[in-house]
């Protein structure tokens, strides 16, 4: 007969990682369960593989939310500052750069070890590649199938992440999930994406890709000088369109914000 598990955290990157080491160090029994071959691949891949992993002025009014009080809470329980005195604890020296965005010095390697080694602490098992097929409740329980066979957890945490890549194992799953047992979802839409053109609209761009530039840049409705929001942040010219920190942040405002 399989053992209860405290908690059943289905994904395995940025989120489920450093869930299951912080309630493992809480004398928590947890399994960490997910699709993909490897982990940590969304760390791997951010920061142009360095990881920009928080910024110093991390507040309320950075994040967007239909529930701003959650926001809130969530940062007084757990302020940027906490997670830097993490990293700076494993002696990894912190790279500043302009906007208080904080990087790895090395790689994002630094960060995936780190979290694993956090893992290790709280004697959390991790399994992968491991399926999840159905997820049901019997009494106080909850059913995790996997191919791999049936898990039994007090909690099940969804930490599956969200659509941007799905070249690297992005799905909507955990959407689905909360469909199933009747949570209400709001649609979700592009955010912290580049903007992409074709030659017709915007012209070759091959022999300024790369360049960087400081820039303030708003997005709203027409006429709007700055719409809703804007930022003062690095532009970069790609091959392709316009990318770089401003116009990420710019593009979680188109929409409606």
């Amino acid at each position: 007969m399989n053992k209860t598990w405290d908690a059943v955290i289905i994904g395995g990157d940025a989120a489920g990682l450093f869930c299951a080491g912080g309630a493992g160090q809480l004398g928590k029994r947890v399994l960490v369960v997910d699709h993909a071959p490897v982990l940590g691949e969304k760390i791997r891949i951010s920061g142009g593989g360095r990881c920009n992993f928080t910024n110093l002025h991390s507040g309320p009014a950075n994040f967007l939310s239909l529930n701003p009080h959650f926001v809130k809470s969530a940062l007084a329980r757990y302020p940027s500052s906490e997670f830097i005195k993490l990293v700076k604890a494993y002696e990894h020296f912190v790279s500043r750069e302009a906007q208080g965005q904080l990087f790895c010095d090395d790689s994002a390697k630094q960060i995936i070890d780190m979290l694993f080694a956090e893992c290790t602490k709280g004697n959390v098992t991790i399994r992968n590649p491991v399926s999840v097929e159905s997820i049901t409740q019997e009494g106080d329980l909850w059913l995790v199938q996997t191919n791999r066979g049936l898990e039994k957890t007090r909690s099940v945490v969804m930490a599956t992440g969200g659509l941007p890549v799905p070249a690297i194992g992005a799905t909507a799953y955990s959407l689905d999930i909360a469909k199933q047992f009747g949570l209400q979802v709001v649609d979700p839409r592009p955010a912290l994406v580049p903007l992409s053109f074709t030659a017709d609209t915007f012209g070759n761009l091959n022999e300024l890709a790369g360049l960087s530039v400081p820039v303030q840049i708003g997005s709203g409705a027409k006429g709007q000088r700055y719409g809703v929001g804007h930022f003062y942040e690095d532009l970069l010219l790609t091959h392709k369109g316009l990318s770089g920190p401003a116009v990420l942040q710019a593009s979680s405002l188109l929409g409606g914000g």
